[in-house]
């Protein structure tokens, strides 16, 4: 077939999750009910954290920005999709292809390094509460932005090549939004290194945040048995919810990610997808337990010696 190149390419049509038209109204008001829970749940955490002096601690400032990923990712995707299916308006503009995958990546990625440096604060506060406010206080403010950094560093690498590449005769996607996998079937470039350099990237990500996520609660559980405390139980406790998402969002993506990329448009890969970008649970501490830091309730100040 005659490649086309990718300036010739003014929109791509995506062809969504369904294509029975009976279940168009049932689809559109349940994920326009997940969209404003979502929308919602996350907008009153970022609230309640900003307003409540009590709440001015590292875990909750982690927990504000993993609300706010939590909008950004959601929105990328489900307004589009909404469209989608209560029209059955399937087409998407080259320019707004890229910008949606550019931002998936980026919030994708920075979701990642957020749940894993959350895992490893409920490590410090659990394993080593005498050194919490010299660790996670003074850290804190690097963490989070290394986060969106490291995020920003995969959207460069990821979408360089991707959209100079040209397409056989189709500008058709097998999905409902623009992922790299779909996108990528319909390349008629040599695709290898690049695929190459993705699954490597994908790898180097998720195998390290899942490590640090992994033994953060390997020595949880072990301080939590040795140690027969309420609060370090009270303390504990507040991992479930993160330990529930974790498990649902990487389940997900390495089921997505690291399968063979014949299987990329099949409908269970299209379900796996909803779990890490669409209805992965919210993140919502059971108790109240982050360790406060020197000068509470002051987070513009500049940090001095690892206080606020």
């Amino acid at each position: 077939m005659t490649p086309i190149k990718h300036s010739d390419v003014h929109e791509f049509i995506l062809l969504g999750l369904i294509t029975l038209p009976n279940l168009q109204v049932p689809l559109f008001m349940a994920f326009l009910a997940v969209y404003m829970v979502t929308l919602l749940g996350n907008f009153g955490i970022i609230v309640l954290i900003r307003t409540d002096l009590h709440l001015h601690t590292p875990m909750y400032y982690f927990l504000s920005h993993l609300a706010f990923v939590n909008i950004c990712y959601s929105s990328i995707i489900l307004p589009k999709m909404l469209v989608q299916i209560l029209t059955l308006e399937k087409t998407i503009s080259f320019s707004g292809c890229a910008a949606q995958l550019c931002f998936f990546i980026t919030f994708g990625v920075t979701e990642c390094l957020l749940l894993a440096v959350m895992a490893h604060d409920r490590y410090v506060a659990i394993c080593k509460p005498l050194l919490y406010p010299t660790i996670m206080c003074a850290w804190m403010w690097w963490l989070v932005p290394g986060s969106y950094a490291v995020g920003v560093f995969h959207v460069v690498t990821q979408t360089t090549f991707i959209f100079t590449f040209s397409f056989c005769h189709s500008n058709v996607i097998k999905h409902y939004f623009c992922d790299l996998a779909p996108l990528l079937a319909l390349s008629c470039s040599n695709t290898h290194t690049y695929e190459v350099v993705i699954l490597a990237l994908v790898n180097i990500n998720c195998l390290s945040t899942m490590t640090i996520i992994f033994i953060s609660y390997a020595y949880i559980v072990c301080t939590v048995l040795r140690i027969h405390s309420k609060q370090v139980r009270r303390k504990a406790s507040t991992c479930t919810s993160h330990l529930m998402v974790v498990t649902m969002f990487y389940g997900a993506i390495l089921s997505m990610y690291l399968c063979p990329s014949s299987t990329f448009a099949s409908d269970e890969n299209k379900m796996a997808t909803l779990f890490y970008a669409i209805m992965t649970l919210d993140l919502q501490p059971e108790e109240q337990g982050g360790e406060g830091c020197p000068d509470e309730g002051s987070w513009g100040k500049a940090v001095n010696g690892g206080s606020w």
